[in-house]
């Protein structure tokens, strides 16, 4: 899964797509005009809204700023988006060439998405069980340019903002809490070390620190002393009152207030919460009873293929004692993080050398493998991608957790590695940012039924690359398949039918060969992040669909290579329009072929 700001890549949802005109007719130069004006108009004003999404996009007017999140700001930000959709409606679509027509949709629905996110009061819960604004801050120092002594400037003036973005983040969730609209109770075990991890008694022991310890070498001496002292005075006059007084709130008031049910469906407005989660993620208007069934079709069609390699390894038992097996035995598990991360690189470089062979196109931006920071790795995820900062120094990172190696089983790594490095998330968004001629906002659209879809596909893709030879790494291939599967059971279990926690737990660890750690870790995120687990294995059906669609309808004339140049090739973008973009390469290379 990719990691990101919930405001680096905007809110996004489509809805329906509008027909497409019956008859086609040139695109007319004004309208087309109006819509990219204000198209640009709105990205300036989301630029500056959110300061930290502008720093990734490589726009640094606002290096300077983290931004502001009070009610005031998030009921501007909501009139905004009526604004944009009164203009946009005033734009006839019918006049606008294809590409322009789906840049329509996709912003139309991010704008009514933002509507719905603030009429549900999404911004009152701005943490989940392995991630929030917290979470985010406190990778700071990585993620912003620190080649120059204004950039030092910049970053010291980010540090001093941070309590004041902590008091309205409280002020919001307060507000959260007078209606019962909170995290569950449940997966909040754990959650203060990510705040805990920076209240230091001494600044060289915070992470903030880092950048003042390893100055650029054309600093003068009087510059690394002022910055020096001024650094300290941030961390610990500024970054550790913030994280105290977010941890003070989180133990007197949230957990203590935080609700004991689990489900959306039991949140204020909760089942239009859910449906709306659902086409937030997955761009479908599929119900939770349509989900749930296709969850557990494959479910039971993934069961026969896992026995199948359990036959053919000759394993002496059923298929709780070999998750069992799986789980204790040490050989599937890494005795040190460097090994792990070794592991994890070897494959990532092996997976590099087979791209030519799968793609014609291939980003720039290289990526690394790096461990999880400690500060949230006992609550995060196996495995991460970061994106590159826009015109920045630093590469994509594929984080590999090396917390708990008892429970980061190898056989699953291949897997893993394939989904958040190439040819899943890096190759997909890097190249996603380097496209041109689309507006700036599609660039960094993400659409996580797209995006993750993707992630899932390219696991399945390894198998055509050489990977998963060795059967259990083949085995943690299906069982990652299979987790995915058990996310579409899973996630609308708890949030449509009332799954209790450990019902759910329970589901996880008896069809897949996760670690226990990792069922609690999982089934605790799909608690707190309702929706956003069933767009993966929607997504990679649709993507294997539309090959296997296109492979039939063109035979000896399908090329892997241009097939992933055209579902890559628009950017992330709604599993409908996807559709017509396969359905229309396959004309044109039959036309092409006569």
């Amino acid at each position: 899964m990719l990691r990101r700001s919930p405001r680096l890549i905007l809110c996004t949802l489509l809805l329906v797509l509008y027909a497409l005109p019956s008859l086609a007719v040139a695109p007319d130069p004004e309208a087309t005009k109006r819509l990219h004006a204000l198209f640009d108009r709105e990205w300036e004003e989301a630029l500056a809204r959110h300061p930290m999404m502008a720093t990734q996009v490589g726009r640094h007017e606002y290096d300077d700023k983290l931004g502001s999140v009070s009610f005031a700001d998030q009921q501007r930000e909501a009139e905004d988006s009526r604004a944009a959709l009164r203009d946009l409606a005033a734009i006839d679509r019918s006049l606008l060439g294809e590409e322009d027509g789906v840049s329509y949709d996709i912003f139309k629905g991010e704008m009514e998405d933002n509507l719905s996110d603030f009429e549900l009061g999404s911004y009152q819960i701005p943490w989940n069980a392995d991630s929030g604004f917290q979470i985010e801050f406190g990778t700071l120092a990585d993620d912003v340019p620190l080649q120059t002594v204004a950039d030092y400037d910049h970053y010291l003036s980010r540090l001093r903002a941070w309590p004041l973005l902590v008091g309205q983040q409280v002020d919001n969730m307060r507000l959260g809490l007078k209606r019962g609209f909170t995290l569950p109770r449940a997966v909040l075990t754990g959650y203060d070390r990510t705040m805990t991890a920076h209240i230091v008694d001494a600044p060289e022991k915070s992470a903030f620190y880092k950048p003042f310890t390893r100055f650029p070498a054309s600093f003068s001496a009087a510059d690394r002393e002022r910055l020096t002292r001024e650094g300290k005075d941030a961390v610990m006059q500024s970054v550790v009152p913030g994280y105290s007084t977010l941890l003070a709130f989180f133990l007197t008031e949230y957990l203590p207030g935080a609700r004991s049910t689990l489900g959306a469906s039991e949140l204020p407005n909760g089942a239009a919460l859910y449906r709306q989660r659902i086409r937030h993620f997955t761009s479908l208007d599929l119900t939770a009873e349509q989900i749930h069934q296709i969850g557990l079709s494959e479910v039971d069609r993934i069961s026969k293929e896992m026995q199948e390699v359990i036959r053919k390894v000759g394993f002496q038992g059923d298929f709780a004692a070999f998750l069992q097996f799986l789980r204790t035995d040490p050989r599937f598990y890494a005795k040190t993080p460097e090994e792990l991360l070794m592991r994890a690189s070897r494959i990532a470089k092996r997976v590099d050398g087979k791209l030519p062979s799968l793609f014609k196109t291939l980003p720039r931006m290289p990526y690394t493998v790096e461990p999880v920071p400690d500060s949230f790795a006992p609550k995060y995820t196996s495995g991460r991608y970061v994106d590159a900062p826009e015109g920045g120094t630093r590469a994509g990172i594929y984080w590999v957790n090396t917390y708990a190696l008892e429970s980061r089983p190898l056989y699953n790594l291949e897997a893993l590695t394939l989904h958040e490095s190439v040819p899943g998330h890096h190759l997909q968004n890097a190249l996603a940012h380097e496209l041109t001629g689309l507006p700036n906002f599609r660039r960094f659209y993400y659409l996580s039924a797209f995006g993750e879809g993707w992630g899932l596909y390219s696991e399945w893709l390894g198998q055509e690359a050489g990977f998963y030879t060795d059967p259990y790494s083949n085995f943690g291939r299906l069982t990652y398949e299979m987790w995915r599967a058990c996310r579409l059971v899973v996630d609308t279990g708890i949030h449509a039918f009332g799954w209790s926690r450990q019902k759910a737990m329970d589901y996880l660890a008896s069809h897949t060969a996760l670690p226990l750690h990792e069922v609690e870790t999982e089934t605790d995120r799909y608690i707190s992040w309702p929706g956003q687990a069933v767009s993966y294995k929607l997504g990679e059906l649709k993507i294997r669909e539309l090959r296997k669609k296109a492979e039939a309808a063109l035979g000896k004339d399908f090329d892997v290579r241009e097939f992933h140049d055209v579902v890559l090739g628009h950017g992330a973008v709604p599993l409908t329009v996807l559709e017509k973009n396969v359905d229309a390469y396959v004309e044109r290379v039959k036309k092409a072929k006569g």
